[in-house]
């Protein structure tokens, strides 16, 4: 099939270092334009990386006939309104996590994706791409665990930079919608259901003002699912699957490494076996997975309503966090 031709909006670290690179490597797609505020900086990111067209502009990346597809890295609070103005230029796209600062804000993008059937639009989760996590999804669903029970996951780092765009409150800063998205994300994956209800604590930083410290349980109503998310405490990462007969690990469940093994450990009837799986690139696999979804006109792996779904769940930990109290968790069935 004819290669995808990409566009990347904007010069965020995240698709400098990351992102960029990982569609370079497979032979499905082309990264064929970038763009930035700053012409500079787009021309200079574009000859560094060998990107043959730079935009002064997002609007003018939009409006180039050399792009099928969007990257969206941008601040978190500019994620819809830019994937919207994508859709309008008629270009299918990848939109970083989280999908917006609140699930009405995702409402709106999935109802203009909803009108254009014939873009692909989705969320960028990459880790459940991750041939590991496909592992572990099947383990469970396959009843290797026996009944799933109980979640138990860490994500956590240190940056006080006040600069830095993950500290900055009135871009959609802070820990939940950086990595705790993903606590929530992996929860609703596994359980393959929405939760009930939720509680939590929510910890802001005083001059910040950012969630610095976050720790919630998720009540599935056949299962529980807890997490700590942080971006002011020693750099860590777990995800722990308990079941009625086994329990489940992974070593890196986030960020595995693209030069070595990533490691899941089953434990079942007192013995526990180790399954290794050799570096791969998982923004690689869903840049993939999603232009094989355009070029085949199917649906994409993970659907706008699971976007949608998360922003109810993390809205609802704001909400618990204010409250302390037990919340009742709206939205769809199913993930």
């Amino acid at each position: 099939m004819t290669k995808l031709h990409w566009g990347v909006l904007s010069t965020a670290n995240i698709a400098v270092s990351k992102v960029i690179p990982a569609l370079q490597k497979s032979d499905m797609l082309e990264v064929t334009a970038i763009a930035s505020r700053d012409p500079g900086r787009a021309r200079a990111v574009a000859e560094r990386l060998r990107i043959p067209n730079a935009y002064g502009s997002y609007q003018e990346l939009l409006a180039s006939p050399e792009v099928d597809v969007v990257y969206n890295p941008l601040p978190n609070h500019l994620h819809v309104a830019w994937s919207l103005k994508a859709i309008e230029a008629g270009k299918h796209v990848l939109c970083e996590k989280p999908i917006g600062l609140t699930a009405e804000e995702g409402e709106r993008l999935l109802a203009a994706a909803a009108a254009r059937p014939e873009l692909k639009v989705m969320e960028a989760f990459m880790y459940r791409f991750h041939p590991q996590w496909q592992a572990l999804k099947a383990i469970v669903d396959e009843g290797g665990i026996g009944e799933l029970r109980t979640i138990q996951s860490f994500f956590s780092y240190f940056k006080l930079d006040p600069d830095n765009i993950r500290n900055r409150a009135d871009a959609g800063g802070g820990g939940l919608m950086d990595i705790g998205c993903y606590n929530i994300s992996l929860s609703r994956f596994l359980f393959g259901s929405e939760p009930r209800r939720l509680v939590a604590t929510v910890e802001f930083d005083p001059e910040l003002e950012i969630d610095r410290l976050a720790s919630v349980i998720l009540d599935f109503g056949r299962g529980t699912s807890t997490f700590t998310c942080s971006t002011q405490l020693a750099p860590h990462q777990h995800v722990e699957v308990f079941g009625t007969e086994g329990r489940l690990g992974l070593e890196i469940p986030f960020n595995a490494p693209q030069d070595g093994p990533a490691r899941l450990r089953h434990q079942r009837a007192g013995d526990t076996v180790e399954r290794v799986f050799d570096g791969v690139d998982q923004y690689t696999l869903q840049a993939e997975a999603l232009t094989r979804a355009i070029q085949e006109g199917a649906p994409v792996p993970t659907p706008l309503e699971d976007a949608v779904a998360n922003m109810r769940v993390l809205e609802a930990v704001f909400g618990s966090g204010r409250s302390g109290e037990w919340v009742e968790v709206g939205g769809r069935e199913g993930s």
